[in-house]
């Protein structure tokens, strides 16, 4: 019995101290598990503060010792044709080929809108020049090709041609319409009737209304809206044109199937010329008679006291003017002849800045600003004297669609009298010019 009882208790001892080893053993690992999770606890605060820290130095601007390059700018193609060619090498003629003003002008346009195009460099890489910006979009302008063939030849993405046409754009519109695109004062009032008067023979007159379509991609949503008369899609915008061909007002944005009358009359240039802002005060005489000044429209437009259109053709007569009396078809003549400075601006215009006269592949949210930018920027050539090429009239014409006609407005108000009776005056005074 006491062999037993001496066995039994050397077993309890021995099997107590097993488990005190099981669980020293299992306390170590757990204590050298939980001392590795907090090493790396430690480390990845440690990643994460230098990650915290490196991304503030960039946002702040802090340049490191090392310059940062990523990959996507170490294929960036040379700039060497920009920096070597265009701003060493180009002749007179260079600028005025390619970006369709000289080099005077192209610095003093860079100058005026470096306020909004002006870029910061950062640490991934250097700001486009604004002369380099500048000129890739006016690139595009006046010559309306692809922006990857612009792209190559400038070293840029094509996402920065994009991104450039469409800046210049807006800044152009924002900063030089107080300059070159506003309501003409007194003076040029008087000058612009003495050159109809002298260089297309109609007096009393100082600016002529005209439309201009420009073509343009299927839009997305209502495509048939932007149909014209001639059956291809456009945008429209109505055009008011001094005697000097310069362009003082501009609307731009309608689709191309839009009626002309509907345009003029929701425009402020109607509110104006209706309240007699386009004349001074007191209004001049005219044969005889205080008159406004008047503006001159085509048949789509309706006549006024204050505008100008041709004798409507009887309907249903074969032969050109048989309904109108001879000194209707003079007047119809003579306004006809003063039309051309409109038909000419806008002629002008599109040879010099092509991206208007061939189809325009750009969104309907950029297409109104590129024209009405466009149109600044013939006001600022035609002013500084650029030199405008007459091959450029040419290109336009064997590459352009014609723009189309409208339907001539016939008049449909009871209260025509005034409106008669000032047109008659200005068929007396050719009358009285022609005997």
């Amino acid at each position: 019995m006491e062999e037993e009882e001496q066995l039994r208790s050397l077993m309890f001892l021995v099997t107590y101290m097993l488990l005190k080893r099981m669980r020293d053993i299992n306390d170590a690992n757990i204590q050298r598990r939980n001392e590795i999770q907090r090493r790396i606890r430690h480390r990845q605060y440690f990643f994460q503060r230098q990650r915290r820290m490196l991304m503030m130095m960039i946002a702040g601007g802090v340049r490191s010792n090392a310059r940062i390059r990523t990959r996507p700018w170490t294929t960036t193609p040379s700039t060497d044709w920009w920096e070597r060619v265009v701003m060493t090498e180009f002749q007179p003629s260079d600028w005025l080929d390619k970006f369709r003003m000289n080099r005077e002008t192209f610095f003093y346009l860079c100058d005026k809108l470096r306020p909004r195009l002006a870029r910061r460099d950062t640490s991934f890489r250097l700001a486009l020049p604004v002369e380099k910006r500048v000129a890739v979009a006016l690139w595009r302008l006046a010559s309306n090709i692809e922006y990857r063939t612009i792209s190559a030849l400038f070293g840029v993405g094509k996402s920065t041609v994009c991104r450039c046409v469409r800046d210049m754009c807006h800044a152009i519109v924002a900063l030089l319409s107080s300059i070159y695109l506003r309501s003409p004062g007194e003076q040029e009032l008087e000058d612009s009737a003495q050159l109809f008067l002298s260089h297309w023979g109609f007096p009393h007159c100082v600016a002529a209304i005209a439309t201009l379509h420009t073509a343009i991609i299927t839009p997305s949503n209502n495509a048939s809206d932007y149909a014209n008369p001639a059956g291809w899609l456009s945008v429209m915008s109505q055009v008011a044109v001094s005697g000097r061909g310069h362009f003082w007002d501009v609307c731009a944005s309608f689709p191309g199937g839009t009626d002309p009358a509907e345009i003029l009359q929701n425009s402020s240039l109607w509110a104006t010329a209706a309240e007699g802002g386009l004349s001074p005060a007191p209004p001049p005489t005219f044969m005889g008679k205080s008159l406004r000044y008047v503006l001159l429209g085509e048949a789509c437009y309706p006549l006024q006291s204050w505008l100008m259109k041709a004798y409507p053709e009887e309907q249903g007569r074969t032969a050109s003017h048989a309904a109108l009396t001879e000194q209707q078809q003079l007047f119809n003549g003579r306004l006809a002849r003063a039309l051309r400075v409109s038909q000419e601006a806008l002629l002008r215009l599109r040879a010099r800045w092509q991206c208007l006269s061939k189809r325009n592949d750009c969104g309907l949210d950029v297409v109104p600003t590129m024209i009405l930018a466009c149109c600044i920027l013939h006001n600022m050539c035609e002013s500084h004297g650029d030199a405008f090429k007459a091959e450029w009239q040419v290109e336009v014409a064997e590459a352009e669609s014609p723009q189309p006609s409208h339907k001539q407005l016939l008049s449909t108000s009871m209260n025509q009298s005034n409106n008669e009776e000032v047109r008659q005056l200005f068929c007396d005074y050719f009358e009285e010019q022609n005997s």
